[in-house]
């Protein structure tokens, strides 16, 4: 059986010399599947005769050449006295292969880390793949998730949510923490999406705005309202760069932190009383709510009401619009539902190597995500119906 050979081993002075090692590694993992293969099905292996419990037997080999990512390949195909064998990992007639790097991809998609992929390919095939080759398969997809980063998007989104997921990521010989900072659209036909990911620093409003440019540069003109967190800055940011989209900020990130001022023991409580506030049907019975709040709770916990009354404006925007609205905006449950779904597959990463490995297994989970993402929005006859009242001039150009 021959075993892949990790790159770090050859003296390698050139890209030619690197994809030439790539192609006789990518070659060897082949062959060896092969042998695994034939070696399944007449059930014994090689010269051991004493096991043999067929009449079929190995009768040699037949020279195929295969085109693959790192050219052309040379192959052994072997072959059975009886003709029976039918190999998988190459078909007959087949000229060119991506079984072994369709795979990976797939595995990888699923957050199976390199050293289990590397034992699964062990334990199905017997051959041993090194993490280089692992690596260079699943870079193929850096030109796709940047074709994809950089598509044009709709000139006008009825809704945008904006937030940010965390992970741990090696870089300069020490771990640090990096921000995934995602958006989610929805359009004027009541389609979502996920617009981008940018991988960066700890989450700041400062690289938010630079998120929001690359958005109009791709051709985002406006937005109508946007959902995101209490981040110091955020408000700004949007401000600067769309000055007349509403800005909604997350009802549920206030509740929580609001209750770092609260005591453990009145957290129920606290909760149950905000809880008339922002479910009441109008703004003003909203701000009755809260007076009432403030009066039952106010003089022991004055930050909550301070929070509150500061960031009112933009806590309220919510009740502009139509219930059916409201419950899409009034939170960024929507993004949070969708970052849970990547902590699926990532959950088996405690450290990326590197900002490129975290990219990669977000935009394969995300690709995987956005397939089951193919009903508009509920209810969005009605809502759509309401915003181009509210909105006329700015989407009714754009409505179908």
């Amino acid at each position: 059986m021959l075993l892949a050979v990790p790159l770090q081993e050859n003296n390698l002075k050139s890209a030619e010399d690197v994809q030439s090692a790539l192609r006789d590694l990518f070659a060897s993992t082949m062959q060896g599947m092969l042998e695994a293969e034939l070696e399944t099905e007449l059930g014994y292996g090689k010269h051991d005769v004493k096991n043999k419990a067929t009449e079929n037997s190995r009768n040699g080999h037949s020279r195929k050449t295969l085109m693959s990512e790192y050219g052309e390949v040379e192959l052994a195909i072997p072959r059975d006295r009886q003709g029976e064998f039918e190999p998988e990992i190459v078909k007959k007639h087949q000229t060119k292969t991506t079984g072994v790097e369709e795979q990976v991809i797939a595995l990888y998609a699923r957050g199976v880390s390199t050293r289990d992929i590397q034992s699964h390919l062990q334990h199905l095939y017997g051959v041993e793949v090194s993490p280089t080759l692992i690596s260079n398969i699943t870079d193929k997809l850096l030109p796709l998730i940047k074709e994809w980063q950089h598509r044009p998007l709709q000139t006008v989104y009825a809704a945008v949510f904006l937030d940010a997921i965390h992970y741990k990521v090696k870089q300069e010989g020490r771990v640090v923490n990096k921000a995934s900072y995602m958006v989610i659209g929805i359009d004027l036909e009541g389609c979502k999406d996920v617009l981008g990911m940018w991988v960066g620093e700890n989450e700041s409003s400062k690289f938010w705005l630079t998120v929001l440019n690359e958005l109009k540069g791709r051709g985002v003109e406006d937005i109508l309202i946007v959902s995101v967190d209490n981040l110091t800055g955020f408000s700004e940011a949007i401000a600067a760069c769309y000055p007349k989209t509403d800005i909604q900020k997350c009802v549920v990130h206030q509740i929580r932190n609001s209750l770092k001022y609260v005591s453990y023991k009145d957290y129920k409580a606290v909760t149950a009383a905000l809880k008339p506030v922002y479910k009441a049907s109008t703004e003003e019975a909203a701000r009755a709510e809260l007076d009432g709040f403030e009066e039952a709770w106010g003089a022991k916990y004055p930050m909550v009401i301070r929070s509150w009354r500061n960031n009112w404006d933009e806590l309220s925007t919510f009740f502009c619009y139509p219930t059916e609205m409201r419950k899409l905006i009034y939170t960024t449950n929507m993004i949070e539902s969708y970052h849970r779904q990547l902590r699926k597959v990532t959950k088996g990463k405690s450290i990326f190597p590197t900002d490129e490995s975290l990219l990669k297994m977000l935009y394969l989970a995300t690709m995987e995500v956005t397939k089951k993402w193919t009903m508009r929005i509920q209810n969005w006859g009605p809502i759509l119906s309401q915003l181009s009242i509210y909105f006329s001039e700015r989407i009714d150009p754009y409505i179908r």
